[in-house]
């Protein structure tokens, strides 16, 4: 048996309602930014309970975008350092300083007391991640120390299509969030990301930044200094339709998670699932590993008996990056440390049919190496 880390799937009816519309490009030449890009950004706010929503090319230009429309201008911008490398980059293009932080063993995402400590007269703000599809039950109170301390909150929610807390979806907790439709994610249009904010003026400058600093997309009048981060009309077309399914893949793909748990609980207890405290389509199922247990060793017997795990997140963190050195951002994060280098991420996708055999042969390794 194979069970892939990963499986993107595309049912007939979407397949054919892609290449209905991509034709309709076609046809009419409009590929770049047009009705479907429109569209696109108005499902998506609707869905996310915002105001506005502005399509860009990445889930990396859409954090960009937001923080140059911050006006950033050297300030300190607190972020975790066990993040992928777009959440730092965006900050740094954008003209920022990035102060790292510590993260949180129970959700992987930061706290009020890691705050606490890397705050300087020189932070303008706090982007937090949501690690994995999990809002941390701590947001409101992150977002209430950040308004005392008049910092903006910044929500990078790359993993976290469908999430919620409260009945709250990312970007109602800060003054935005930046989601990605790269091809690994909940729902993918290949490439591509999103702004949600219920911040006029914001969705407006970001609007402005992603296309040169021109109010009217074909004249060639430049208000702002912008660039392209467009996101193109193929693009557009593709994360509609994942959009329109995005509740029917949330439900399988929990459904897949509440098995693995039951199953690890009951059956190795040398495990500790990381769970979301409220609504979370489980971008990745994480489980923590004692200390006794190598990781590598641990995921090369797995694949030998077909099963290869998803990319953890994020096994090396930013501080222990080799590029990281250059920019300065070093520095001793014991917690980070500990959790990247001890979680795994078990295979999780709407077709997976078999959790019972992955637990199984996991219970069986651990047994083997601990």
């Amino acid at each position: 048996m194979q069970i892939p880390s990963l499986k993107i799937d595309f049912n007939k009816q979407d397949r054919e309602q892609i290449l209905m519309d991509i034709n309709q490009c076609l046809e009419t030449g409009q590929v770049s930014m047009g009705h479907f890009t429109e569209q696109f950004e108005q499902e998506f706010a609707q869905y996310t309970g915002h105001k506005y929503a502005v399509a860009t090319s990445s889930g990396t230009t859409a954090i960009e975008a937001v923080m140059r429309a911050l006006n950033l201008n050297g300030g300190e911008v607190l972020a975790p350092t066990n993040t992928f490398m777009a959440t730092i980059t965006g900050i740094l293009f954008a003209g920022g300083r990035v102060r790292l932080v510590d993260a949180d063993p129970q959700t992987f995402s930061i706290t009020v007391e890691e705050l606490e400590k890397r705050l300087t007269p020189k932070t303008v703000g706090v982007v937090i991640v949501h690690i994995g599809g999990i809002i941390t039950p701590q947001i409101n109170e992150i977002a209430a120390w950040c308004q005392k301390r008049g910092l903006w909150l910044f929500e990078d929610a790359a993993h976290a299509h469908g999430c919620s807390f409260n009945g709250l979806q990312p970007g109602a907790f800060g003054i935005a969030a930046a989601y990605s439709f790269f091809s690994t994610k909940v729902i993918t249009s290949g490439e591509g990301g999103m702004v949600v904010t219920n911040d006029k003026q914001l969705a407006q400058n970001v609007k402005l930044l992603r296309n040169h600093g021109k109010p009217n997309m074909w004249e060639t009048y430049n208000v702002e200094v912008g660039t392209n981060y467009r996101l193109n009309e193929f693009c557009a077309i593709i994360g509609r339709t994942q959009l329109r399914r995005l509740n029917e893949i949330k439900k399988q793909r929990q459904a897949i998670a509440e098995k693995y748990t039951e199953l690890i609980k009951e059956t190795i207890p040398e495990l500790t699932p990381i769970l979301p405290a409220d609504e979370s389509s489980y971008y990745k199922y994480i489980v923590m590993l004692p200390t006794s247990i190598d990781r590598d060793t641990l995921k090369k017997e797995m694949k030998k008996r077909g099963v290869s795990f998803q990319g953890e997140v994020y096994a090396i963190p930013i501080h222990r990056q080799p590029s990281s050195k250059k920019i300065g951002l070093e520095g001793e994060f014991p917690i980070a440390d500990d959790i990247c280098k001890r979680h795994i991420c078990l295979p999780i996708y709407p077709s997976l049919n078999h959790v019972d055999y992955v637990v199984s042969q996991l219970r069986e390794i651990v047994a083997l190496l601990k």
